[in-house]
């Protein structure tokens, strides 16, 4: 089992390294992105994978308005009760400015998961063990969960489905962080951070399965040896 701290010198190990702040500007500390929602630790992956600590804020919905949306779309009833998404945080790098991170939540239907999906392939993509289930490759990474709380109606009789991604916008010259450990780790540990904010807003009875602290414990496809 490894856990967040492990992997943030294995970031930088494998070259996913800070930029230094030589624009004369004081940067924009990564812990005040996505509404202070950051840990220490997911504020060290955002400036790993972004390559930089001068961070900006990108255009977002925030935090609140994505729990409300949340708490709207599941007291929706008939087909199509998830009603989209919305998007909670984006960051930003200030050297590259195409280059963010940008981090959404909706409803997910189970044909959403990975592993159970039949559509779904396992080249490039690790599942992980956090939540109902976690993946990643080297674009994006997604969480899914089951929530049950009383601000979100009939989830006593069966957990809301919570589903939280990240997407990684590439440089407008430049190619995606390698599909290694280190960046899938970041980008977890990244969106485990900010999703922890989301469901304790929500009120999720024990975070909706999410520890206080990322636990990023690699899987193996069904039929794997």
């Amino acid at each position: 089992m490894r856990r967040a701290s492990a992997f943030v010198s294995a970031v930088l190990t494998l070259g996913l390294l800070l930029t230094a702040c030589g624009s004369g500007e004081e940067p924009v500390s990564a812990m005040r992105q996505c509404e202070d929602a950051l840990s220490p630790t997911a504020a060290r992956a955002l400036e790993s994978v972004l390559g930089t600590r001068e961070l900006s804020p990108d255009g977002t919905n925030g935090l609140e308005p994505t729990v409300k949306k949340l708490i709207a779309d599941q007291a929706f009833e008939g087909p199509g009760r998830a009603l989209g998404y919305t998007k909670a945080c984006s960051a930003r790098s200030e050297t590259t400015p195409r280059s963010r991170i940008q981090i959404f939540f909706d409803l997910y239907e189970d044909a959403s998961l990975y592993d159970d999906g039949y559509k779904w392939t396992a080249e490039g993509r690790y599942l992980y063990g956090m939540g109902r289930e976690a993946n990643a490759d080297n674009e994006n990474a997604h969480l899914f969960m089951g929530c049950t709380s009383s601000r979100l109606e009939g989830s006593e009789e069966q957990p809301a489905p919570i589903h939280g991604w990240l997407e990684f916008d590439k440089p407008v010259k430049g190619a995606y962080p390698p599909n290694t450990p280190a960046t899938r780790e970041a980008y977890l540990t990244v969106l485990h951070s900010v999703t922890l904010a989301v469901v304790k807003e929500l009120g999720c009875e024990n975070n909706a399965g999410l520890p206080e602290k990322p636990v990023i414990e690699a899987k193996k496809w069904r039929g794997e040896q």
